[in-house]
């Protein structure tokens, strides 16, 4: 068997007859499950539930492009019908932690067990123009980043796609009839997880990012060490260009233990001065001083920090996330110009950094994208003095040091969320002086009005009231956005609608499947 799927790296290869199991039937499971039927791979599906939403409408079609489903709502055990399926590669979706009971399976039973992006990079060569890949990772920013970044190689008149974990599959991207340029490709630690570092699967970019680690899916990875080592395999076999984050000392340390190809370089990013072979901000420009002949005596200036400010991009956060995407675009030659018209008319999605409204001389910020301490750190310490909605599910991770280091600027704050009383302990011991309130609600249609109503009760002109939760959404909203939709709706009605900046509101989306 190993000969055989040693030889699967391409498009081209016969995968007739290859018996596949996909465990999950979300966007990336249904994705696979779909490349694998047209290869033409036998493919049986697992899920633990198609009853209702998107997932219900994937399960429909999974016999129309020729895979077969097992739905088994406990997975503690793997059903009859996969063991006797006997499959020989398991592709594993996100969400299946390594310590999954099919997982565990699936590896013990000598089974291949790949991420879609493994398999992606084997049929990579569907179309006959091959893409270059820019791998992008890091606890925050990585979307923002992303997006970036394939703005920048669009300026420059390329054909991109952004994709993987910002929402559009991988391999969507790789089986599009016409093909494209550059791949930017957004990656989770759960995905590089299941990514090889050698092997016919590996990947090998053109360049990578890791942008910060901090504390993050501890209990998914099992502690920091397994989360740093997938972190740092963005980095394996990379061909021109490591990125790295000066001010991150532990993405710095992932580039110097990496095993990349010949000639690769280490390139560094931040908001200060840079040195040679860097990016960085001198005078209030954004600077190259890596991909230009004469980096030793001058630098390329691709864009302003005023530019910037004026594209909704000026904190300092924001600002690192725009020298990584021109740090990784310039790896494959994009020019300064378009690296500069593209920053000129971004703007940044919703829920990250977003001014809601302004009245009376307070400022209403929606960054509910801050789903850990290090994203809300980018956002607290941006301005003051701040106002602080604050809470959620913190999957594992200690808020403490966030409460002592990170809260010089903030007046009050208001506790959202399951975790409120770990919250709580932590402003008594390491912020006794900072006023607490908690909204204990058990309505979630209740939450975000209470806050709101709680926040507004001390803010005064020259304040920020804060929604950064330094804590995941799904205790008590389907996901940041809703919560963050949710917000500006309270916002909104406690305003009433007198208010200068509000951004529109879009309609709840219905409930996921």
């Amino acid at each position: 068997m190993t000969e055989r799927l040693d030889s699967l790296t391409s498009w081209h290869a016969d995968w007739r007859g290859l018996r596949t199991a996909v465990l999950g039937l979300g966007v990336s499971g249904f994705s696979t499950a779909d490349t694998l039927a047209e290869l033409g791979a036998d493919v049986l599906v697992v899920a633990p539930d198609v009853s209702s939403g998107a997932t219900a409408e994937r399960a429909e079609l999974l016999p129309l492009i020729g895979a077969r489903l097992i739905v088994e709502s406990d997975l503690d055990t793997p059903p009859d019908a996969l063991v006797a399926f006997d499959p020989e590669v398991v592709v594993v979706s996100p969400g299946f932690a390594p310590h999954h009971p099919l997982v565990r399976w699936a590896v013990e039973s000598g089974a291949a067990v790949w991420g879609d992006v493994e398999l992606a990079w084997r049929v990579r060569d569907k179309t006959e123009r091959v893409a270059d890949w820019l791998l992008v990772t890091g606890t925050n920013g990585k979307t923002t980043t992303t997006q970036l970044a394939a703005a920048m190689v669009a300026a420059d008149g390329r054909s991109v796609a952004a994709c993987g974990n910002i929402g559009l599959p991988v391999l969507d991207a790789v089986r599009e009839p016409e093909g494209f340029d550059v791949f930017v490709v957004e990656l989770s630690s759960h995905q590089l997880h299941y990514l090889p570092i050698e092997g016919p699967g590996a990947l090998h970019p053109a360049a990578s990012v890791c942008l910060n680690v901090e504390n993050d899916h501890l209990e998914w990875h099992g502690g920091l060490d397994a989360y740093r080592a997938a972190k740092g395999r963005v980095y394996a076999n990379t061909r021109i260009a490591c990125v790295y984050n000066r001010q991150d000392a532990t993405t710095r340390l992932l580039v110097e233990e990496a095993d990349v190809e010949e000639g690769c370089r280490a390139v560094g990013f931040g908001v200060d001065a840079p040195p040679i072979s860097d990016f960085g901000v001198v005078e209030g420009l954004l600077v190259d001083r890596a991909f230009l002949a004469e980096r030793r005596t001058r630098a390329l200036e691709l864009t302003t920090v005023a530019t910037l400010t004026e594209s909704g991009l000026g904190a300092p956060h924001l600002v690192a996330d725009v020298l990584a995407a021109a740090a990784l675009v310039r790896a494959v030659d994009v020019e300064a110009d378009s690296i500069h018209l593209a920053v000129s008319a971004f703007r940044a999605d919703h829920h990250r950094s977003e001014r809601v409204a302004e009245r009376d001389g307070i400022a209403w910020i929606d960054d509910s994208k801050a789903t850990n301490p290090h994203a809300a750190r980018a956002s607290l310490t941006a301005g003051a003095p701040v106002v602080w909605i604050v809470g959620g599910l913190f999957k594992g991770v200690d808020v403490g040091p966030l409460v002592r280091d990170d809260t010089a600027g903030v007046k009050a704050a208001v506790l959202i969320g399951a975790d409120r009383r770990m919250l709580r302990e932590a402003f008594e011991r390491h912020a006794p002086g900072i006023p607490v309130f908690e909204v204990d609600e058990p309505d979630t249609e209740r939450v975000m009005p209470r806050a709101v109503q709680l926040a507004a009760s001390v803010a005064e002109t020259g304040d920020t009231v804060l929604l950064a939760p330094a804590a995941a959404s799904f205790d008590q909203f389907a996901d940041y956005s809703a919560r963050g939709d949710a917000f500006a709706r309270a916002v909104h009605d406690h305003l009433g609608g007198d208010a200068d900046g509000l951004h529109s509101i879009e309609p709840p989306a219905p409930p996921a499947g």
